[in-house]
């Protein structure tokens, strides 16, 4: 089946854009918004409304595929793509991708990224919001030509064994770090709390000590909000930004013994640190968190760190992978562009020993997050990000009741065969 016309549908994001630098080097909170000028090219402020595009593909016979495009929360940072504003990439649409997809044919997901080359280097490329959104709205397009779900599709395009396995959901709180905590332990999440500790002297502290005072916190509130019947054991994971890099000067020996002593505070729960140091440039980063790696393992601790920031293409997730530089890495999602980045990224890590988390950022959209839910099921990462939003609720019911609609669906095809 042919895509007959390709419409665009500028919308919303379900969070903003935040100039990470300017909050990092200390801008002031005032209400929901950050006080001082941006430092990251192309933000006018130091926190931006969020901005989407919807990529329509009408089919001959009717039928409309969707996907979204959606950037990062921290865009422009970290060597992602720069800020992507609505009325900056509309045109680019309209000229480069509307004229190529009308007429082709849609039926193989593969065939039809393949087609996209040109598109991902080059002065063609497009930017990787774009390349996010075009390539959801085609595997919609191929899972709704063949009659099946998109998780479907992705399990027989490669080859992969489509189980009713469950994937763990990892939640945000956002800065209602105590609220949603409540929240996520009333509907038992499995990995949490996320924390946002982003800054120094208000959540994390200058000796970490805001940061240790917030984890004993909330194994005392698991304890006090879940009945002794239940076995409910949350992993602990918190990004914390690079801020204890800052915290404690870059010394490596520090920061190793600081996060070894948290296993103190956290009850015998999982605990994983994304983000402990930002070197500012990837072959720094892999080097301080492969040393940092060897200190925490030298010093007999179970502490798992997670890389993110310098971790955002698919070559990036192998470099992280094969120098063996840390316990996990986050596929951020958005910023690798074609979802069948994801799908390779999350398969790379599996079979190389490194645990996947299939990330992203608050700020995507309910289509984005729906899709990346088909993805995980189809290549069982280690975890998944409730998205999209700051709010828990929503992100959280979004990606869960996407979860279990799809499996659903796969049980009962799997019961009619049987």
């Amino acid at each position: 089946m042919k895509i007959k016309e390709v419409l665009f549908a500028p919308g919303t994001s379900a969070f903003f854009f935040d100039d990470q630098r300017a909050i990092k080097a200390g801008a002031p909170q005032d209400g929901f918004i950050y006080q001082g000028k941006p430092i990251t090219p192309g933000f006018t402020r130091i926190r931006e409304a969020g901005q989407s595009i919807s990529i329509l593909l009408v089919l001959e016979n009717g039928s409309v595929a969707v996907g979204d495009c959606a950037a990062v929360q921290y865009s422009g940072a970290g060597g992602r793509d720069p800020l992507f504003l609505a009325s900056s990439y509309l045109p680019v649409l309209e000229r480069e991708v509307k004229p190529f997809l009308e007429g082709r044919e849609v039926s193989s997901f593969r065939t039809s990224i393949e087609e996209l080359k040109p598109f991902e280097e080059g002065p063609r490329r497009l930017h990787t919001a774009i390349l996010y959104g075009l390539t959801q709205a085609l595997l919609d397009a191929c899972a709704i030509v063949r009659g099946k779900l998109m998780c479907e599709v992705l399990a027989e395009e490669y080859g992969l064994p489509l189980t009713l396995k469950r994937i763990p959901i990892f939640a945000q709180t956002g800065d209602e770090r105590y609220t949603n905590v409540d929240k996520m332990i009333l509907k038992k999440v499995d990995v949490l709390p996320h924390g946002l500790i982003n800054n120094i002297p208000d959540k994390l502290g200058y000796q970490g000590e805001k940061l240790k005072e917030y984890i004993r916190w909330i194994v005392r509130r698991i304890a006090q909000l879940t009945e002794e019947t239940e076995a409910y054991r949350p992993t602990l994971h918190f990004d914390v930004y690079g801020t204890l890099g800052l915290a404690f000067n870059g010394n490596l020996d520090r920061i190793a013994s600081y996060l070894a002593s948290l296993e103190e505070d956290v009850g015998g729960l999982p605990l994983y640190i994304e983000g402990p140091v930002d070197m500012e440039e990837k072959g720094r980063q892999i080097e301080a968190l492969r040393k940092l790696k060897e200190k925490l393992e030298a010093l007999g601790s179970s502490v798992k760190i997670v890389a993110d920031e310098w971790c955002n293409t698919y070559e990036d997730i192998r470099e992280f992978t094969d120098a063996e530089c840390c316990h996990m890495v986050q596929i951020k999602t958005p910023d690798l562009g074609g979802i069948e980045n994801i799908v390779e990224s999350v398969l790379y890590c599996k079979s190389h020993g490194m645990e996947a988390y299939q990330g992203g950022t608050c700020n995507e959209t309910d289509v984005s997050a729906r899709v990346c839910v088909h993805i995980a099921l189809a290549t069982q990462p280690h975890r998944m990000l409730a998205k999209p939003g700051m709010g828990f609720d929503e992100g959280f019911t979004i990606v869960k009741n996407e979860m279990e609609r799809a499996l659903a669906i796969v049980r009962c095809r799997k019961e009619g065969l049987g």
